[in-house]
């Protein structure tokens, strides 16, 4: 009889898993977790608390591939339940009845395959997590239903040199033998896929908010001189966002921490933001690769997303369309007005090259691109905002989070609310910014012009169809902005005069004037001194190409330079240095072994796509290399494996 009610609700599980929330609410999930790093093991417990909506005679769990050691219902006495599970979900059957609260003890452990992921560093062991996308299930029975928000408590098991970090505050650290326990609570619900959690070594510089709120921004202890530079605005964003949304930031603190080999640039768990350790940059690589967008969007995430969240992936905009936008906005704030209008046109034109190539899509379809969510999400509050006026916008948006703080929404509730404010009907605005498959482009742009001054003067500066000007717009007053699409299209025109132009200009030099004249050799030369490391790197090859007898000259004045977390300049300087005979052939070897080095599981998954690029350009992916590169092709980031898998095949077809 057992097997036939086991078979029952494995089927019964696939059919009414979408309606659990309709008659179970599940409230906190408190767990105690544990570590151990050489075995990429998770052992936990955890008491997950419920209330019965309807009454039921199962209801089940979100959780992959767990081995469970024990299941019960905390009561007294306890209950013991009759449960099966599959691959993907625990099925607990009892009688549950309407309006009683239940506690489920589960007790269990697991070796997750995704989601939690374990990491050795030349620095140290890193755990850290990524929810969305691969849900927390995978290493905490959890809901993976976005619509369901949870209370969470975590009690994480960790050695004592490293530390943890998780959502919400941190109430206390217990110290016994070589490990510690920390302890984090969480005030108000939130959805399973925000839930997360980083172990490693790291230092924190704290400074709070104008509204109180505690910033904790977390560095590796070697990083010390690139806090400043990578936190760089984080609190002045902070204050302007809480002031512009008009609703208080709504966790308890808000945390920001670099991880090795992230899978994706940032991502906004709630009160604590993972990002990729490639943008912890020194003074000199702010300028050319910064943490400021991504720590902005991240940060609006923390409203949209994770105060509201999406009923489903039909209505994904309402979070990324919405963190964009108020990105943009906080960047505003930093970088001013032109900055902001020049990142609207710029959309606007990869739209429009979207919907030209045939793959544009509704806002409302679950399947478009980035782009069609992030940036046409953008324009869509931006044209909004220019229809109703800045008032009724920012009423509207302050009402939104007020009447769904901490549950689920649809498109439909903010537009009810604009309306509402506004007095008249938004549908045919909906229509064509939402609903349509066609980026509105032409009404676009005609917005930008009629709000900036500098889009239009942008807009006229085209080499490319009326070239009798552009000598002049590199002489005379142009934003940087027009003078670098000016070199772009007409390199031969950079004279002396330009070199004395913005850190931005001569970086698009060094980008764009690749053939040196004679006469400009002197100035192209000072570029290596620039504060910037993509300006260093490419008038160094530039250089190096041009003018042959004098590349050892190049060569020892950038010995030193490393550039970003992926060693840009370094790399190339070895590679260089390899293909020069007169410069210091005695070190070949030494040379050719650091860039070996830089393929070795342990080091960043940039670094190694870099390296083996560089080592099969010069002919020298040999075995140690592409048995590293074989190595890659298991990686858990997605664009290493992607990377390594083309070149093998290159590899195997040379």
């Amino acid at each position: 009889m057992k097997r036939l009610w086991l078979v029952f609700y494995f089927f019964c599980g696939v059919l009414v898993s979408a309606q659990q929330t309709d008659y179970v609410d599940f409230k906190k999930i408190e767990a105690d977790i544990s570590f151990f790093i050489d075995s990429s093991r998770v052992y936990g417990y955890e008491t997950i608390t419920f209330k019965i909506i309807k009454p039921t005679d199962s209801i089940f769990i979100d959780a992959k591939n767990m081995k469970l050691r024990d299941l019960y219902l905390k009561d007294s006495p306890l209950i013991e339940v009759d449960f099966t599970q599959d691959e993907n979900k625990i099925w607990v059957k009892h009688n549950f009845a309407k309006d009683k609260e239940y506690k489920l003890f589960i007790n269990y452990k697991v070796d997750p395959k995704k989601a939690l992921y374990f990491l050795k560093r030349k620095k140290g062991p890193q755990i850290w997590t990524q929810g969305q996308g691969k849900y927390t299930s995978n290493w905490l029975p959890s809901i993976d239903d976005v619509n369901d928000k949870i209370i969470f408590e975590l009690q994480i098991l960790s050695k004592d040199s490293l530390k943890v970090i998780s959502n919400g505050a941190l109430t206390d650290v217990e110290s016994f033998y070589k490990y510690k326990r920390w302890y984090y609570k969480m005030k108000k619900p939130m959805s399973s896929y925000l839930v997360a959690l980083v172990v490693g070594d790291y230092d924190k510089k704290v400074e709070t908010s104008k509204s109180g709120i505690p910033l904790e921004y977390y560095y590796y202890p070697e990083d010390s001189l690139k806090i400043e530079p990578t936190y760089r605005y984080t609190k002045l964003m902070f204050d302007f966002l809480e002031d512009e949304i008009g609703f208080p930031y709504p966790w308890q603190n808000y945390k920001q921490v670099p991880v090795h080999d992230f899978l994706y640039a940032g991502m906004e768990n709630t009160s604590l933001t993972i990002f990729s350790d490639a943008f912890m940059v020194d003074s000199t690589g702010f300028n050319d690769k910064n943490y400021v967008n991504v720590n902005a969007h991240e940060l609006a995430h923390q409203w949209f997303g994770d105060l509201v969240t999406a009923t489903s992936g039909e209505h994904h905009w309402l979070q990324e369309g919405f963190a964009t936008y108020y990105a943009l906005l906080a960047e505003k704030e930093v970088f001013g007005e032109d900055y902001y209008m020049f990142n609207l046109y710029n959309s606007a034109q990869e739209l429009a090259r979207q919907d030209l190539a045939g793959n544009g899509t509704s806002l409302l379809n679950p399947k478009s691109s980035s782009l069609t969510f992030y940036q046409r999400g953008t324009w869509v509050l931006h044209a909004l905002r220019d229809k109703v006026g800045s008032i009724v916008f920012r009423t509207a948006v302050k009402n939104y989070l007020d009447k769904h703080q901490f549950t689920n929404v649809e498109t439909s509730d903010f537009i009810s609310e604009v309306e509402t404010l506004y007095e008249k009907p938004l549908d045919d605005f909906v229509a064509k910014w939402i609903v349509d498959k066609a980026f509105p482009f032409e009404d676009a742009i005609e917005i930008l012009k009629r709000q900036s001054i500098f889009i239009n003067e942008y807009i006229m500066v085209d080499c490319e169809t009326n070239s009798s000007k552009c000598s002049n717009y590199l002489k005379y007053y142009a934003s940087d902005e027009a003078k670098i699409k000016v070199i772009g299209q007409r390199p031969d025109l950079v004279s002396k005069e330009t070199f004395n132009e913005s850190l931005k200009v001569r970086q698009a030099i060094a980008q764009y004037l690749t053939k040196i004249p004679e006469a400009l050799k002197g100035k192209y030369e000072i570029l290596l001194d620039d504060k910037s490391y993509l300006t260093i790197e490419s008038a160094l090859y530039n250089l190096w190409v041009n003018f042959p007898l004098e590349r050892s000259k190049y060569l020892n004045k950038t010995k030193s330079v490393i550039g970003f977390n992926d060693k840009n300049v370094r790399l190339l300087w070895l590679v260089l240095a390899l293909n020069t005979l007169e410069y210091e052939s005695d070190k070949n070897d030494e040379y050719l072994k650091e860039l070996m080095s830089y393929t070795d599981p342990q080091q960043h998954f940039e670094l190694r796509m870099k390296a083996f690029e560089y080592l099969n350009l010069i002919g020298a992916c040999e075995v140690n290399c592409q048995n590293n590169l074989r190595e890659t092709t298991k990686h858990h980031n997605w664009r290493m494996v992607k990377f390594s898998k083309a070149m093998l095949e290159k590899l195997n077809q040379n």
